[in-house]
């Protein structure tokens, strides 16, 4: 049997607030010790500045991770939310690894998530909240910047179609206010995304994009 670690930062602020790799690595060194388990340190699997919004097997550190495992290894992680920010993400891993017969030890969680005891509730439960947590983050952002839009202000990015950026606010072209004007009247007389954006020389998602910012 091999055990193996995983950890990971997304931010360097999140080290600075108690989530820091060594405090991980260290976490990962005592729970083996207790176990009296033998884990080298090119067995611990250390994720550097990479969101949990991507998927295990598609960070660096994740797929070097699931490319060694094998049959009765086990893979320690201290917290559900250092490997999984996603519920399918989470449970489709947890699967393969049953599958497999490799041992998922979720510190947080009390031990291994793959039996089929509480421990697999919880994790489902947890993985299922951290995803929903994730949701309503992406919500609060995006009506922050609705709000700076409705207050004129630039939210970064590609310039909005119909504005210009004068000293960090948002002020109408007014060529473009036209077109948009026009677009707006098309779309009303039926006129399709196809045709309205052939005759201004945009295509039909960005026709229907802009429209749709008209309310």
């Amino acid at each position: 049997m091999r055990v193996l670690g995983y950890c990971r930062v997304s931010t360097a602020l999140q080290a600075n607030e108690g989530e820091s790799l060594d405090t991980q690595v260290m976490r990962i060194k005592g729970y083996a010790m207790t176990q009296g388990w033998t884990i080298a340190d090119d067995d611990i699997f250390i994720e550097r500045g990479v969101s949990g919004s991507i998927p295990l097997a598609d960070r660096p550190e994740g797929q070097k991770l699931l490319a060694v495992v094998s049959k009765h290894d086990v893979i320690v992680t201290p917290k559900l939310d250092r490997m999984f920010r996603s519920a399918s993400d989470a449970l489709a891993t947890l699967e393969v690894l049953k599958a497999d017969s490799v041992g998922l030890v979720m510190m947080d969680l009390g031990g291994d998530v793959t039996g089929n005891g509480i421990s697999k509730l919880v994790f489902t439960i947890l993985s299922a909240v951290a995803e929903a947590e994730r949701d309503r983050l992406r919500e609060r952002i995006r009506e922050v910047k609705r709000h700076k839009a409705a207050q004129g202000d630039y939210n970064g990015g590609k310039r909005q179609f119909g504005y210009d950026i004068v000293d960090g606010k948002l002020v109408e072209n007014l060529e473009e206010q036209t077109i948009l004007r026009q677009m707006s009247e098309r779309r009303a007389v039926g006129l399709s995304y196809h045709k309205i954006g052939a005759e201004f020389g945009k295509d039909a998602k960005s026709v229907k994009r802009m429209l749709d910012r008209l309310g």
